[in-house]
């Protein structure tokens, strides 16, 4: 039995595309894990909190000292972490906003990124700690940015690779569809890239 993830960070309902490529690619998976459990986290609906001075106290803090609203604090960012930590497959969809991730998965990166938990400090630097993990990126964006000459504005990719290998997750494959807003390949270009999706 496969556990899968999907975190859904589109502010859109049904006229996201993010959420529909994301969708099709937990689908190919359930076609090819039939037993597969899956849970979502929708960022748009369930708010992860701003990270705020009496978050970072409180993630910097012994847990012997908490008070009872750190200890609320922490425990809910701790459910955020054992997501992760249970899941086998994990999905993000991951629309491009201003050359960047949206806001809501900025958030849930700032309340899952705590040593300790997702990754831990040694003599040899950090080490990742959510091992043993697949994860599948649904990137979508009005241009074209996985070549030149636009491929240098693409902070959101290599944003969410570059937080999940910090966490341990060497096995990355990314699903895109691009050119959303330009005429000519607007039309076909997220039947395109769920045609394309290949579960590894």
């Amino acid at each position: 039995m496969k556990n899968i993830l999907h975190i859904i960070s589109s502010p859109r309902a049904e006229l996201s595309a993010s959420r529909k490529l994301g969708n099709a690619v937990v689908e190919k998976i359930k076609a090819k894990y039939t037993d597969a459990v899956i849970k979502e986290r929708d960022l748009a609906k369930d708010h992860v909190p701003f990270l705020e001075e009496k978050h970072i106290n409180t993630f910097f803090s012994p847990a012997e000292n908490y008070s009872e609203e750190q200890s609320e604090m922490s425990r809910y960012s701790e459910g955020l972490i054992a997501e992760l930590q249970e899941a086998d497959i994990i999905v993000v969809d991951s629309p491009m906003y201003n050359l960047s991730v949206p806001a809501t998965l900025r958030a849930y990166f700032d309340f899952t990124s705590r040593a300790g938990y997702t990754f831990k400090y040694s003599e040899n630097g950090p080490q990742g700690l959510l091992q043993n993990k697949k994860l599948y990126i649904a990137f979508t964006s009005g241009n074209i940015y996985s070549e030149d000459p636009y491929q240098i504005f693409d902070s959101n990719v290599p944003y969410v690779k570059n937080i999940f290998s910090f966490y341990g997750v060497s096995d990355v494959s990314v699903v895109r569809a691009e050119g959303l807003s330009i005429p000519g390949i607007m039309e076909t270009s997220l039947e395109k890239a769920i045609e394309g999706i290949h579960i590894d």
